[in-house]
């Protein structure tokens, strides 16, 4: 499983570093540069709440599916059709609760309609995230990778265009990206459609209120986890844009540091999508077949520990000499906001690992409780520290929150599980995070521009990750079953 994890992630990291980043950094920041922080900021705020109300599409069905596909991959035909004549209910929910909201909140006119089109959209994203629940869930990986970056791909065609090939004429509009966006969400939705149709077997729609009812009842839990845990990623943008007299531009240079933090949080999300069914599969085998659990957690960690504090030591250092790099406009607010949420990368992407553990192991009751805790605490601290510090404040309430959440994640894992990490690597980490620290403000210090810099940044980390014994060639050999000969074998050959 080590190995087929490996493999499954290199080609995950592949596709998605080759699109994501360039869609990110290239065409979502081009198109800010192109409307501006403001009008920018108010679509931010408005994909917020979209983001926020985002469970009644889903109710915790994706998450739900793919730990029961990864186990009874034999009964996807039975349940696909059942399960999206539910979601078709559920989309008319979403879209009512909505733009009542919306209304509520004081979004009319234009604003309104932009939230419209929005709604559109994250109902064609809900149902690509449960159809491709189906692939990975029946550990069709190569394809579940190919339609992960299927919709960018697209999206940095069209609206590449709009921005840079059309030639001069009408100023970009903000509808033109949102449309664009329905148009690869839509063809993307259907060619997972026809995949999951042929996995399956065949795929009929179908209304059924009693099975209906069972779905909610056992999505549930998922649903009001991952709605807890999304009020603490994203509120924070569409509290700025209420909050504040700017608001709109607060929302906006925070946008300009979540952006960046966004285009590497992926990777960890990737994994998490990766490690779900996967570790739901060995979960579902028998007690002797679940000696490989610790191993592959352990894997995970080393490689997250790894990545994710040589980014955010970089980043953090570095972090208004990135901005400047991207943007022309408010880098001096939005540079200690970066610095804030790439330090948040590491306790996230360690809850994609004993996160996804927990819920693979259907700890539903335990990680809602801790989501719980941190929704609270994040709308609490945004409510106290946006007034002070506007959009650094928002910046310190992440902090705060997924550091602790990620620490009781990792804490409730080793009691449940035996699979907590050893102190040992927790001190070799911590060594590995300062030794970065300080090559980093070296590098600084020297006068280095910042890309030459990041490329011997880049040289220097697997040396000392290897030093430390973050990165153990003998794990990684045995993970790829690249074992060597025995010596006794060799001499006799």
């Amino acid at each position: 499983m080590q190995r087929r994890f490996l493999l499954n992630l290199a080609l995950l990291l592949v596709l998605n570093l080759l699109v994501k980043p360039f869609y990110i950094l290239g065409i979502d920041a081009g198109v800010q540069d192109a409307v501006g922080s403001a009008t920018y900021g108010t679509y931010a705020a408005l994909l917020s709440l979209g983001f926020l109300l985002n469970i009644v599409l889903d109710l915790g069905m994706t998450n739900q599916n793919t730990r029961h596909i990864a186990q009874h991959t034999q009964l996807m035909g039975k349940t696909v059709g059942g399960v999206m004549g539910v979601r078709f209910v559920l989309v008319v929910l979403y879209a009512l609760l909505t733009l009542g909201t919306g209304l509520v909140l004081g979004f009319r006119g234009a604003q309104l309609a932009l939230l419209g089109w929005l709604v559109v959209n994250q109902a064609l994203v809900a149902t690509i995230q449960y159809l491709r629940s189906n692939i990975a869930g029946a550990q069709r990986y190569k394809q579940d990778s190919l339609l992960s970056v299927l919709d960018r791909v697209l999206l940095i065609g069209m609206v590449g265009w709009l921005l840079w090939g059309r030639g001069a004429g009408a100023p970009f509009r903000m509808e033109w990206f949102v449309w664009a966006q329905t148009v690869a969400y839509g063809t993307t939705a259907l060619v997972a459609y026809v995949l999951v149709h042929r996995l399956a077997g065949g795929v009929r729609l179908a209304w059924q209120p009693a099975y209906a009812w069972v779905v909610v009842r056992q999505s549930f839990p998922y649903a009001l986890l991952i709605l807890l845990m999304t009020f603490y990623y994203r509120i924070d943008t569409l509290m700025l844009e209420r909050m504040l007299p700017d608001g709109a531009v607060q929302a906006g240079i925070y946008a300009q540091g979540f952006r960046f933090f966004e285009a590497f949080n992926m990777l960890g999300y990737l994994m998490a999508g990766l490690l779900l069914p996967m570790f739901s599969r060995m979960l579902g085998q028998k007690e002797g077949e679940r000696a490989a659990l610790a191993p592959l957690v352990r894997l995970a960690m080393r490689l997250v520990l790894t990545g994710t504090v040589a980014v955010a030591a970089f980043g953090a250092v570095n972090a208004r000499a990135i901005m400047d790099l991207r943007y022309t406009e408010h880098t001096a607010q939005s540079a200690p906001v970066f610095a804030l949420l790439i330090a948040c990368f590491v306790a996230v992407c360690s809850t994609y690992v004993f996160g996804t553990l927990l819920t693979a192991g259907g700890r539903l009751k335990q990680l809602n409780w801790l989501a719980g805790g941190g929704a609270v605490l994040n709308i609490v601290l945004n409510l106290v520290l946006i007034p002070r510090m506007q959009a650094q404040g928002a910046g310190w309430a992440s902090l705060a929150t997924q550091v602790l959440t990620a620490l009781a994640q990792v804490v409730l894992a080793a009691r449940l599980y035996g699979v907590g990490l050893p102190v040992a690597l927790w001190l070799r980490a911590l060594v590995y995070a300062v030794a970065l620290v300080a090559l980093a403000l070296g590098i600084g210090t020297l006068g280095w521009a910042l890309v030459p810099g990041l490329l011997l940044f880049v040289a220097v980390v697997p040396v000392l990750a290897w030093a430390v014994g973050l990165v153990d060639g003998k794990v990684l050999y045995e993970a790829l079953e690249l074992r060597v000969a025995e010596k006794g074998e060799g001499m006799e050959r």
